[in-house]
């Protein structure tokens, strides 16, 4: 395998493995927004639900305190039915999961049906170590809000006032009063509310992952558990949208020279040949921005992100419109030794692709032909047969594009061909010393940057906290 064999393989390879991914994270999108599901219901953060975390949905009654309460046939519903005798008949009941911890925020509410005798009720979070004898709140790395003294318990069994804004008979609940607790990952710490009213925070100093737990320790206390299936009593998206100000409050104050973002932007659209986009944005900003300088990496500098600037714009628009007959000839004409090898990666990318335009047209006898004929080239490269799997099944379907392999139909899939067929000519660039230069412009290196710098974040948290999702920031932009 030569050098320029060996960079379009490299190349094509990626784009294949990018396929695969939208694969799986395309099709469990379509599953996830498929209305009336039970899990859609049940939650109304789905939107911000991060890596496919379980979430607390009801009481676990296998690891409740026993014989100190009783949960209801619910599962959401606890009583204290006896009298206590010892200062650890407590009745403590946990969720049936952790806290989900891959996101900004977590929280749920209870609701005080009946304070009983003397009102001892709390709600908290708990590890998974905990042993249900005690309020959360009084043992090491465990956190709770008691009801007869409106205080906060931290680990100690003593508690203590939360905002001096507030006095205790602000803060404590009884008989009508709804109360929640909710983690903030991004600050780490817990808050809590009363009413719809945030009554104080603490920072969250332990690691492992917490359960969200309620406690009834008198006679006749009777609670209700909201994970989040009715609507919440506090505002939980007003104070999202809060937290997340706070955020952008703090990466406004960093100062990006002019230059330097326009040098990216500008970067990114020479990387994928959009000209006329290119050239309306310099008229744009000829009058505004100081002249644009990026440092070269590898030896690939500005002018080589403009090599075949006007070939690639025109390869991308055929890909775009599905015309991939006409993709050929031009890559025969202008770039033969990419498609040389009739059998290499970049080929099946494009020969997919005429199968999946035949499929889009409803010529699917056409199709059938096309797939037999092309599809039995690669037959000897096991590594694509799941591709072709998937591809082969659109036949399968009345409505291919409403399939579990209807991915394959949308504008992504054609925008992932052109990226490749883009990338691999600009691996054709004498100059280019590394072909994985060519894979991504730099805007999008500085992105995975970003991401795996809040992946670290996350990491030093324990774990805790959401990732960089640049989709999530630019709506939020837009609605600024």
């Amino acid at each position: 395998m030569d050098q320029n064999q060996f960079a379009n393989e490299l190349i094509s390879s990626y784009f294949l493995q990018q396929w695969r991914h939208n694969s799986q994270t395309l099709t469990l999108s379509s599953t996830l927004s498929n209305p009336g599901t039970e899990s859609d219901s049940a939650r109304p953060d789905l939107e911000y639900e991060d890596e496919g975390e379980e979430f607390p949905t009801e009481l676990d009654t296998v690891s409740s305190s026993g014989g100190f309460s009783v949960v209801g046939p619910d599962k959401l519903s606890v009583l204290y039915p006896n009298v206590n005798l010892h200062g650890h008949d407590v009745g403590v009941v946990h969720a049936n999961c952790a806290a989900p911890s891959k996101r900004l925020l977590y929280y749920f509410e209870m609701y005080v049906k009946n304070a009983g005798a003397k009102g001892q009720i709390a709600i908290g979070f708990i590890p998974s170590s905990f042993k249900v004898r005690r309020h959360p709140g009084w043992e090491a790395n465990t956190y709770g809000y008691r009801s007869d003294d409106g205080l906060l318990y931290r680990g100690r069994g003593k508690g203590e006032s939360f905002d001096p804004m507030y006095t205790t008979s602000d803060t404590k609940y009884t008989t009508g009063d709804t109360v929640g607790g909710g983690i903030n990952y991004a600050t780490q710490e817990f808050f809590f509310t009363k009413n719809g009213v945030l009554v104080g925070t603490v920072f969250k100093d332990v690691k492992s992952p917490v359960i969200p737990t309620v406690a009834v320790h008198s006679q006749g206390e009777e609670v209700t558990v909201n994970f989040g299936k009715e609507p919440f009593v506090f505002d939980i998206k007003a104070y999202e949208a809060e937290q997340r100000a706070i955020q952008q409050e703090k990466i406004d104050c960093i100062s990006i020279p002019l230059d330097a973002s326009h040098g990216l932007v500008r970067s990114y659209l020479e990387h994928y040949g959009y000209e006329g986009t290119l050239e309306f944005f310099d008229m744009a900003s000829k009058s505004t921005t100081p002249p644009i300088s990026l440092v070269p990496e590898n030896g690939f500098d500005e002018e080589d992100n403009m090599y075949a600037m006007n070939q690639r714009r025109t390869l991308r628009e055929l890909i775009r419109r599905g015309g991939i007959d006409e993709t050929f000839a031009k890559l025969h004409e202008w770039y033969p030794q990419i498609v040389q090898d009739d059998t290499s990666s970049i080929c099946f990318l494009l020969h997919t692709q005429k199968f999946i335009e035949l499929v889009r047209v409803g010529k699917l006898e056409e199709a059938v032909l096309y797939g037999r004929s092309e599809f039995e080239k690669f037959k000897r490269r096991s590594e694509f047969d799941d591709l072709v799997k998937d591809c082969a099944a659109l036949l399968a379907y009345e409505q291919p594009d409403k399939s579990s392999v209807g991915y394959v139909l949308r504008e992504s899939q054609r925008e992932l061909v052109a990226d490749a067929v883009n990338a691999t000519i600009l691996a054709t660039n004498p100059n280019v010393k590394d072909a994985k230069c060519c894979l991504q412009s730099r805007l999008e290196r500085l992105l995975r940057q970003l991401t795996a710098c809040f992946l670290e974040k996350r990491s030093l948290n324990g774990g805790d906290g959401e990732a960089f999702h640049l989709r999530r920031i630019l709506k939020s932009g837009q609605k600024g």
